[in-house]
């Protein structure tokens, strides 16, 4: 990762010291390809994780994979999600997977926990192992082998990155986020498939690119409305219960697309016309530099970007307060004892 200089994002205090930093970068841009703003390094280069999810789907789309397996919006969310294994979220997997005729056995992602504590207790209680349905990207796994029955591809080894799947999802990452093929760096993410690092300016571009299309061809146009509909209409099905992205999108109203990646990554698409009226489409794309493992960053930092930018108003600040920006610090005997709070300024072109 490139960084030359650390850029403090958040601090926590304890009484009037600041005890902790997050530090990190932060790209906005909109879908002229002008960095609108910024925070640090928005050349940081870096892997957006599970925020690479929309754009992984964006080949099934392309290929006519709604039409030719009858995916509902609900179905597309999942296929971007990071969900939280509830009994909802493995049901649309289930349904998902019997449309396409393929098994939960075919899945290559691995088994982890549901991240629904009460599910994953429930399921402690029947006597019930987790199984690769639970893993939070079940639902990108089921759409890959979509897009490989859809063209009479080897189901087999679909992770490999040789796949014609694979090659397909990263040329037209590349070309969303204008960038020679070349430029995208390949690593393997904790499911297993392929994962891409690149500049944070760049990925931010891609998520303009993916809230406003209407400068694309019509065909990969018409997949990311497709994608950015199924997302901000089902942003339950895009997490989960209690979580950012899900409560995020759900108090925004379709305005913003959230999307959020481990290792402290997150990618925002702000729709045409939020920012302002006429406005074009704006991307943003932020890395926590430390990984950010409590998750106690990201959304604070999230919220206020985009206060910096007028783009929230009171009530939906009011309504995500919960993640911040500025916290109250409690100890185990709920005493107020500091705070956590955005320490940054975005510069602005």
């Amino acid at each position: 990762m490139r960084n030359s200089q650390l850029h403090p994002l958040l601090e926590l205090t304890r009484g009037e010291i600041v005890e902790s930093i997050h530090y990190g970068s932060i790209a906005v841009m909109d879908t002229h390809g002008t960095l609108i703003a910024w925070y640090g390094d928005p050349e940081t280069v870096t892997f957006l994780r599970s925020t690479a999810k929309p754009f992984q789907a964006i080949p099934l789309i392309e290929y006519g994979g709604q039409a030719a397996y009858r995916l509902t919006s609900a179905d597309i969310a999942l296929i971007c999600a990071s969900h939280s294994g509830t009994e909802e979220h493995t049901l649309v997997v289930r349904k998902l997977q019997g449309k396409i005729g393929v098994a939960e056995s075919d899945l290559l992602c691995g088994v982890h926990p549901p991240y629904h504590e009460p599910t994953f207790e429930t399921m402690r209680q029947r006597g019930e192992q987790p199984t690769p349905n639970h893993n939070n990207c079940s639902g990108k796994h089921t759409g890959m082998l979509a897009l490989a029955r859809l063209r009479n591809w080897p189901t087999v080894d679909y992770l490999n990155p040789s796949h014609p799947i694979q090659q397909a999802i990263v040329q037209t990452f590349a070309e969303m986020c204008n960038l020679p093929i070349e430029q995208v760096h390949i690593g393997i993410d904790g499911c297993s498939a392929p994962n891409f690092a690149v500049p944070l300016r760049h990925a931010a571009l891609a998520f303009a690119r993916l809230c406003d299309p209407s400068s694309l061809p019509a065909n990969r146009a018409a997949a990311c409305q497709t994608i950015t509909t199924a997302m901000t209409k089902f942003p339950y099905l895009v997490a989960g219960p209690g979580r950012f992205d899900t409560c995020f999108m759900e108090q925004t109203n379709g305005r913003i697309l959230s999307k959020g990646g481990a290792e402290g990554y997150q990618g925002l698409g702000v729709l045409p016309g939020v920012l302002s009226p006429g406005s074009p489409a704006v991307g943003i794309a932020f890395k926590i530099l430390d990984g950010d493992a409590k998750d106690r960053a990201r959304p604070a930092v999230a919220l206020e970007v985009l206060r910096q930018l007028g783009i929230l108003s009171p009530d939906e600040l009011t309504a995500l307060s919960a993640f911040g920006p500025t916290l109250t610090s409690y100890n185990h005997r709920h005493i107020a004892i500091g705070q956590s709070r955005p320490c940054f300024q975005l510069e602005k072109g």
